[in-house]
């Protein structure tokens, strides 16, 4: 019985500092952020408690609902994306020449600061000078489009190096995954007379389904909280255009010293997240899942 007592008492000092480390950084600053979010603070002088009022004007409030919708979009544009890295994927797990360097290649965005592709993709989206533009005006093209500055393209224009930047990401995970489809499988399915779509179809993708169910709640609910590429290239606009839920956030708090309504903000990304990733669990669920 001691022994019993004695090694729950070493796992528990052995779990302890995780446990710590993970309400001190996550469940705490969630309850910190919804206690601010009573308040109506600057950030700076003394806070006034005003009950729910943030949380009313936020359900209230067109821009979060506008920037809540360009959140939605990008995660539908990513959840679209997983299909190419998976096709991307399929190819370079099925030993085609050259595939440890395509790799490496499609690793080299997650090696750079989102700043960094910020500045590189802005260079590449001016207007006057920039490589897309000039490319269209050499094939032809005599009013190229003003990439960051129509708000009717301005979001698809941020998707691009959206999927470039995360496409190394999506893809080893994917890839790591085919890897471990056993190899008597594609084999038989070979010498059945099964072509590589086939395979691809019949027996690699179905076996993968938990890896892909994940990967939908990663990009849907990380596009959510995309924050940093968009404030780089366009800090939200023009005219809110690319506006998505974290910047709204950042622009209440830090820019109009709104605090108690940044922190609104902030706790209704949250919820809005915790909703999303049951939906998509509940929508990507299936009898043969394990239930807990």
């Amino acid at each position: 019985m001691k022994s019993v007592m004695s090694n729950k008492f070493i796992i528990t000092l052995y779990v302890l500092p995780a446990l710590i480390l993970i309400l001190l950084l996550i469940y705490i600053p969630i309850v910190l952020t919804g206690y601010y979010g009573l308040m109506d603070w600057n950030g700076i002088g003394k806070m006034k408690f005003i009950g729910l009022e943030n949380y009313i004007e936020l359900v209230q409030d067109k821009k979060f609902w506008q920037s809540t919708w360009h959140s939605l979009l990008l995660g539908i544009f990513s959840t679209v994306s997983l299909v190419g890295y998976l096709i991307l994927s399929l190819i370079l797990a099925s030993k085609i020449k050259g595939a440890n360097f395509l790799r490496k290649i499609y690793l080299i965005p997650m090696l750079l600061s989102s700043v960094a592709i910020g500045q590189l993709w802005a260079k590449i989206f001016d207007p006057t000078n920039g490589m897309i533009n000039r490319l269209l005006i050499m094939l032809g093209v005599d009013n190229p489009p003003l990439w960051l500055a129509d708000s009717n393209i301005v979001l698809f224009a941020l998707f691009i190096p959206i999927v470039w930047q995360y496409a190394g990401f999506y893809i080893i995970i994917f890839y790591a995954a085919l890897k471990n489809v056993p190899e008597e499988l594609i084999e038989a399915a070979k010498i059945d007379g099964a072509n590589p779509i086939q395979i691809a179809y019949k027996i690699k993708i179905p076996l993968i389904t938990g890896v892909i169910k994940v990967m939908v709640i990663l990009a849907i609910v990380g596009s959510l909280k995309y924050f940093d590429l968009i404030f780089v290239l366009t800090g939200g606009g023009p005219n809110g255009a690319s506006e998505v839920m974290a910047s709204y956030m950042y622009t209440e708090a830090f820019s109009k010293y709104n605090f108690g309504y940044g922190s609104a903000i902030g706790f209704g990304l949250l919820v809005i997240c915790l909703i999303m990733t049951w939906l998509i669990q509940k929508l990507l669920s299936s009898k043969d899942d394990v239930q807990f």
